[in-house]
């Protein structure tokens, strides 16, 4: 394993591999991601959350207007509602110029916000958000190919929070946001388990691959973008 941060490693798999949208953080930060406390209120995300288990318009997740394979990802996509969504371009005009100035970038054209929700037994399997990965005939990680170049950097927010016990509507078990190729200085894969309120931003390239694993009970909400920038 390689540092890529002071308290961060990356799998030595990743160094041979020429990966075209490669890009890391200044190294002596001491993570290579962001985690902002409080992005919203409790309150403001039990709200969210009550809406969304609401909403009877919910569809499975799709790729480029296709259904996924429910073996790779099992996830409902929801709509936020307007007040909601003011709230949080609000709140991301404000925070904006700490993720930029971290990153050193600039950030231009985001996605539409993706309301996600997993319920138990949800899960997403591994994956990089900008680009494919590519695999020998024996399933082997051999490289990746880049096919959403204008995803610089993902957000996700959370606002449902991580409980290993509670199974009710602002919490969940299970469901932790591993990633794959990130480990600390024992070698023990990073997984983080967020509480309601806070955002991960990461860059969206294959360093930063992960996975949601299998939610137990509860539900889990997060609010996710993908963001464009000027490097």
């Amino acid at each position: 394993m390689h540092q890529i941060s002071n308290y961060i490693y990356a799998d030595d798999l990743l160094l041979g591999m020429g990966i075209p949208s490669k890009r890391l953080p200044n190294p002596y930060f001491d993570l290579p991601y962001i985690i902002i406390k409080n992005f919203l209120t409790p309150d403001e995300c039990h709200a969210i959350a009550m809406d969304t288990l609401a909403d009877k318009e919910a569809v499975k997740a799709q790729l480029r207007g296709r259904a996924l394979d429910t073996a790779i990802r099992k996830t409902d996509i929801h709509t936020l509602n307007a007040q909601h969504l003011t709230l949080y371009e609000s709140r991301f005009t404000h925070i904006r110029p700490e993720i930029e100035q971290f990153f050193s970038l600039s950030l231009s054209h985001s996605t539409q916000v993706q309301v996600l929700g997993y319920e138990k037994g949800g899960f997403y399997l591994k994956h990089s958000d900008d680009s494919s990965e590519l695999r020998d005939s024996e399933g082997v990680t051999v490289g990746f190919k880049v096919v959403a170049r204008e995803r610089k950097l993902t957000t996700v927010l959370f606002t449902t929070s991580y409980s290993p016990h509670s199974s009710d509507t602002d919490h969940f078990s299970g469901g932790e946001l591993l990633f794959n190729y990130l480990c600390d200085v024992d070698g023990n894969t990073i997984t983080l388990r967020p509480k309601t309120g806070d955002m991960v931003v990461f860059l969206s390239n294959p360093y930063f691959s992960h996975e949601v694993l299998p939610v137990q009970s509860g539900f889990r909400l997060t609010l996710v973008q993908w963001h464009n920038a000027h490097i």
